[in-house]
């Protein structure tokens, strides 16, 4: 539930009348509400103020930066901060809507124009979070050694120091190098399962959640299809709009191994061996 004194201080920080408020699903790592004003309504995320540091400012700048292009829909931030034990980020609230005929070959050609945002280098001018886990983000000059160098490696070292061990990871980065293709740095998501998307009131799509940073464009239509929930006409449309590089599909479980990694290092189990029969896929 959340607080009354944060209840109090929102509502004076922001001058907003907070007339109800409920708690909503998806708040894995954090808590989650949607604030209901008389004229408006809001979401909140809250943690306590020492679990992630600088998260929510971490995850405001990756919001701004996939809104300023204005290739897809993105909550608003409205502020964030912290108050005695809580640290929280407020944004603006999506109405929900309905996908429509047309709507995974629109979420396909919105994809394809936040790709196509870049700059120089690949990295972001931060780090920040994938979930609950730090993510690096320095400056890398080719696709292969961001993904090596600012993804993989620091995975593997968690891994390890969690008992989970790697063998020959030096001749398997060589590999990696060879099979990743150059492209300029995009813009991504950095997070894109089907948790982490909406669709708005006008039945089109809206990202929450990010982990982005300038990198292989390829990572996040990996992500995509990692767990599901993304229909393929939604790629079809994408490779059309924004043709990828020869082969993009026999890299897919290549880009996964970051995310499975990922869930190694938070659940273990059944996802060391996914990540050692990829690795071995690719050796």
């Amino acid at each position: 539930m959340l607080q009354k004194n944060l209840k109090k201080h929102l509502e004076e920080q922001f001058s907003i009348k907070i007339n109800s408020r409920k708690s909503l699903s998806g708040g894995d790592i954090n808590d989650v509400y949607l604030l209901k004003d008389q004229n408006k309504n809001y979401v909140v995320k809250v943690n306590e103020i020492d679990k992630f540091p600088g998260m929510f400012k971490k995850e405001a700048s990756g919001l701004k930066a996939l809104r300023d292009t204005k290739a897809i829909d993105v909550p608003e931030v409205l502020g964030y901060g912290d108050f005695e034990e809580h640290t929280y980020l407020l944004l603006e609230h999506k109405e929900s809507g309905k996908a429509d005929r047309h709507f995974w070959e629109f979420f396909g050609q919105q994809m394809a124009a936040l790709h196509k945002n870049t700059r120089e280098t690949f990295g972001f001018e931060e780090d920040n979070y994938y979930g609950s886990l730090p993510q690096t983000n320095n400056k890398e000059e080719t696709a292969a050694k961001f993904f090596i160098n600012q993804r993989l490696a620091p995975q593997f070292k968690m891994a390890a120091e969690n008992g989970y061990d790697f063998k020959d990871l030096d001749s398997f980065y060589q590999k990696v190098a060879q099979l990743i293709p150059e492209e300029k740095p995009a813009l991504i998501h950095g997070d894109l399962w089907s948790g982490n998307y909406l669709v708005n009131a006008n039945n089109k799509p809206c990202l929450i959640d990010p982990a982005v940073a300038y990198g292989p464009r390829e990572m996040d239509l990996a992500m995509m299809q990692l767990f599901g929930g993304f229909d393929n006409r939604l790629f079809s449309v994408y490779n059309e709009t924004f043709p990828l590089e020869k082969d993009w599909k026999e890299r897919i479980k290549l880009w996964q191994l970051y995310y499975i990694l990922g869930h190694v290092n938070l659940f273990g189990g059944h996802y060391y061996t996914s990540a050692k029969d990829i690795i071995s896929r690719y050796r």
